[in-house]
């Protein structure tokens, strides 16, 4: 009986090896480099960003790609307003510093300026919006506070795009 015993379990442990090593098989094919493949990839995740089309008021608004928007920089209108505890276009609270822009993809960063004193801060753009035709970009309160902006109407200022998405896509200092 226990020879029965040892040669079963031999048996098994052959059985389990096989099993593991043809696991592992795969993962050896896989990290292969692939011959005549000689392009070098990115290894960055690809950023996961809003940028279909839509339309609002009958008119198609196109948002930009990665590389057009890490060069954008503008100068503008900028308006006030309040999108706290309402769901922006990313479906996220709005809450502290954020901004809604027409064609920027969706999340990235900016800088906005306040040109009559200087002040700057770092923004969130997460929703969409200003659709008047002359403002560029809609701000926060807090943001609004930060520069310097405490009335309701339109400020001058300069917003620079900074970061694409919630990865690795910064721009590059000039």
């Amino acid at each position: 009986m226990s020879y029965v015993n040892s040669w079963y379990r031999t048996l098994m442990v052959l059985a389990a090896g096989g099993f593991l090593l043809l696991g592992t098989s795969c993962s050896w094919k896989s990290s292969k480099k692939q011959p005549g493949n000689t392009t070098q990839s990115d290894s960055r995740p690809e950023p996961k960003l809003k940028r279909s089309p839509y339309t609002v008021g009958g008119k198609r608004y196109r948002p930009m790609g990665v590389q057009e928007a890490l060069q954008y920089c503008e100068t503008g209108e900028a308006s006030l307003y309040n999108g706290n505890n309402t769901i922006g276009a990313l479906g996220e609270r709005l809450r502290g510093m954020y901004a809604a822009h027409r064609t920027l993809p969706l999340p990235c960063q900016v800088r906005v300026t306040n040109l009559e004193n200087g002040k700057s801060c770092l923004v969130r753009v997460n929703d969409r919006g200003p659709f008047h035709r002359r403002r560029i970009i809609d701000i926060s309160p807090a943001v609004a506070k930060a520069i310097g902006f405490h009335r309701w109407g339109v400020l001058q200022v300069k917003v620079e795009t900074v970061s694409v998405g919630d990865g690795p896509n910064r721009r590059q200092k000039d």
